[in-house]
């Protein structure tokens, strides 16, 4: 592969396609958090851009020295993914029909839950280490930060649009958030097993 117009072309599309999850979990985020500041904005995003960096590397990586391991493994990436956001996604929604959603609404994002989050998201982007497995170090970590950045605005939009309709939602929030985040975790497990 060489650098020209089709590999950007590839990069953005990769981080669109890839953001999906992350997108949908912001939302859930700005819905479950309908006044969070924009500082905060940018650590959630932030954190789903790191690890859609991180994770594509991970795989190319993998591709380029360990293949064999990796291979065996990425059959329980979507067993993962699902666990994950069920954890999450059943603990907003237990949260919010306990009315607890916003006494305890920090920690349905807190940093663990969001580094949870970010992972769950974006471990199907192991797998695009396969597809740029061609690539020397500098275009694989140059379509990895592409699709990072992709990513980060893809989030910030998401959390925008989840904050704008979690003022109207109010207390229902949180229980509309867990029931996305479940449905993320299930729908990365049907399109991982089937």
């Amino acid at each position: 592969m060489e650098w020209n117009l089709l590999f950007f072309l590839n990069s953005v599309l990769f981080g669109i396609g890839l953001a999906m999850d992350a997108f949908s979990v912001s939302m859930a985020n700005g819905l479950n958090e309908p006044k969070m500041h924009l500082k905060r904005e940018m650590l959630i995003a932030g954190t789903f851009c790191f690890y859609q960096i991180i994770m594509p590397l991970i795989g190319w990586f993998c591709v380029r020295s360990v293949a064999s391991l990796f291979e065996s493994f990425q059959k329980f990436i979507p067993w993962i993914a699902l666990l994950l956001l069920l954890y999450i996604g059943g603990k907003m929604l237990i949260e919010g029909i306990r009315n607890k959603a916003e006494v305890e609404e920090a920690a349905a994002v807190g940093f663990g839950g969001l580094m949870i989050q970010g992972i769950a998201t974006s471990i199907d982007a192991l797998s695009v280490g396969f597809t740029i497995a061609d690539l020397n170090a500098v275009m694989a970590v140059t379509e990895a930060v592409i699709i990072g950045v992709v990513t980060f605005f893809i989030c910030m939009a998401g959390l925008r649009i989840g904050k704008a309709c979690g003022t109207k939602l109010s207390g229902k929030a949180s229980i509309l958030g867990g029931v996305i985040l479940i449905a993320i975790g299930i729908e990365i497990f049907i399109k991982g097993v089937f």
